[in-house]
């Protein structure tokens, strides 16, 4: 059996890393809304850092990784312990992916913005890509909590971010048929769409890690219906 003071080393361990992860989460959260936030205003100066800060996210992914896999090797967690650690090295991936699409997003908003603007189309993501924020923060928060409540809700909401993807990917094919001239600034358009949509599922991800990691069900390719079983709500 291992002694208290090894089971408080772990702990303590384990709790430093889970802060490390929601300041992470927190990271690219705020790097999504500033790529969006740059797009709308056509301020250069934050698309660069936000292209810059991906460097950070990648660093911490790496750290994060091995300092779960040091704290496997150190404490040879079982059980419950094991499946949060695990749970976290799932996170930290979905995490670094939403700082790629922020990079993505950031990178086609360059394009626009230093292109002319009579050749943009004119499409709304500000509400769909707060959408997503919102579903991201409250996964982390849920995360924080160890309370998988919210998961069927930011699934529901995923379903509807997909939705809106594929209105705008429509509005998108429509623009360009009816003027070539708009093509490649419509396709980088497209291109922030889609990255804003699959932030979405991330978050939905994260959400159902959650459930994994309270109920020791993982929930993945089980449908709303099972995450409303497993969060509670049914």
């Amino acid at each position: 059996m291992p002694s208290k003071h090894t089971l408080t080393h772990f702990d303590t361990e384990l709790e430093a890393i889970r802060k490390r992860l929601l300041e992470m989460g927190g990271l690219v959260a705020q790097q999504l809304s500033r790529a969006i936030e740059a797009l709308s205003s056509g301020d250069m100066a934050t698309i660069e850092a936000v292209i810059e800060d991906d460097r950070r996210v990648n660093e911490e992914e790496v750290a994060l990784d091995d300092a779960c896999i040091l704290l496997i090797a150190r404490h040879g967690p079982t059980a419950g312990d094991l499946r949060m650690v695990m749970t976290m090295i799932q996170m930290i991936t979905d995490l670094e992916r939403v700082g790629d699409e922020a990079k993505k997003i950031a990178k086609a908003g360059r394009q626009i913005i230093g292109s002319d603007a009579m050749f943009v189309p004119k499409v709304e993501l500000r509400h769909v890509a707060a959408m997503v924020v919102d579903m991201l923060q409250r996964a982390l928060d849920a995360f924080a909590r160890m309370d998988p409540s919210a998961s069927a809700d930011i699934a529901r909401e995923d379903k509807e971010v997909d939705a809106i993807f594929k209105g705008i990917m429509r509005q998108l094919i429509t623009y360009m048929m009816e003027d070539p001239r708009l093509i490649t600034r419509a396709l980088d358009v497209l291109f922030i769409a889609k990255s804003i949509e699959r932030v979405g599922d991330h978050a939905k991800n994260v959400s159902e890690y959650v459930v994994y990691m309270v109920r020791g069900r993982d929930v993945r390719h089980e449908g709303i219906e099972a995450l409303e079983r497993e969060s509670g709500r049914r």
